[in-house]
């Protein structure tokens, strides 16, 4: 499948690293985290220097911005940079705030019927440019579980108030001052504990690029947050997201990535008499929803379920393939 870039976006580097995934479990940063950043920073760093070094803010702007806008990030920010060496540009690169554009895609819906409240979400990428680490940490005593993404933010999550939340990508090529919403990810689950604190928060936190976030809290109250920097955020009461806002704001990507399709499947299998989660997330491994294109470079790359009540995390693969974590039990296999 062709990968839609726009005049400012483009996919995330490749990495060195053969693919696939592991679980680690890390509670404060520390050799696991130093030896993922010595495997991928030549290709982040290729990625945030990609237009110049003179596009990217520099540091002091850059620690300002983590300061003024998630400062609870602070103490682990100064420990992975620690971890880094001290590298100035790998500080930079760690704030995530106004990196280069990149565009992903992704299909997610949250569940509050049958065997839930569970978020499940498939992510569509290429493997060559997936870190495909699941991290179980508590870098600012909050237990948090989710998939790595730019060395510390996350593409998915869960925490142990409750609160699962996931993004896609949004549909519009529009970038701007604010941060990579992975690491916005990972702010809002370590600090807040249900979905009306998230939204607080996603209303609030400038982001870079045009992103969609879903959210659920063991209570079953769920969200969908658009967001731009270009236009002011939408909190919906909409259980699920694909890869578009507005239609018509990218005709040219809603019809390669078949966002429209996509949330209409969603749509109907939520509203099916008698659904259940596990009902659900047996969709996300069928088409349209399963993206079966990893042999052209790009397809899911990973089914992912979370279910807040339990603090319990699925990551799941055709044929019955499936690697777990949560709360109560560490499990760090690949």
């Amino acid at each position: 499948m062709p990968t839609p870039q726009g005049p400012e976006l483009s996919l995330l580097p490749a990495h060195t690293a053969p693919p696939g995934f592991r679980a680690v479990d890390e509670p404060r940063p520390g050799e696991n985290w130093r030896e993922a950043f010595t495997a991928m920073w030549p290709a982040y760093r290729a990625f945030w220097l990609k237009e110049g070094e003179s596009a990217r803010p520099d540091l002091s702007t850059c620690r300002s911005m983590l300061d003024t806008w998630m400062p609870e990030l602070g103490p682990t920010f100064e420990r992975l940079v620690e971890l880094t060496g001290g590298d100035p540009l790998a500080a930079r690169f760690l704030t995530m705030y106004r990196p280069p554009g990149f565009v992903v895609g992704c299909s997610q819906a949250a569940f509050a019927g049958d065997g839930g409240p569970v978020l499940v979400r498939n992510y569509d990428y290429p493997p060559s440019r997936m870190e495909g680490i699941v991290y179980r940490t508590s870098w600012t005593g909050r237990r948090v579980i989710g998939m790595s993404d730019c060395l510390w933010g996350l593409l998915d999550g869960v925490n142990d108030a409750g609160l699962a939340a996931s993004l896609t990508f949004g549909g519009r090529p529009a970038v701007g001052d604010g941060f990579g919403i992975p690491l916005v990810i990972r702010y809002v689950l370590e600090v807040c504990e249900d979905v009306e604190a998230a939204c607080g928060v996603l209303a609030k936190v400038p982001i870079h690029a045009v992103q969609n976030v879903t959210l659920l809290d063991r209570g079953g109250d769920f969200a969908t947050v658009r967001l731009g920097p270009d236009r002011e955020p939408e909190v919906l009461t909409v259980p699920v997201a694909t890869n578009h806002q507005h239609r018509g704001d990218w005709p040219e990507y809603e019809r390669t990535v078949g966002t429209f399709e996509r949330e209409r499947r969603l749509l109907e299998l939520l509203r099916t008499p008698g659904m259940t989660g596990d009902r659900l997330v047996r969709a996300f491994l069928e088409e349209p929803l399963y993206r079966d294109g990893l042999a052209s470079g790009f397809g899911t790359l990973y089914t992912a379920v979370y279910f807040p009540a339990t603090g319990q995390a699925e990551y799941r693969w055709p044929d019955d393939v499936m690697m777990t974590q949560s709360f109560e039990e560490a499990k760090e296999r690949q």
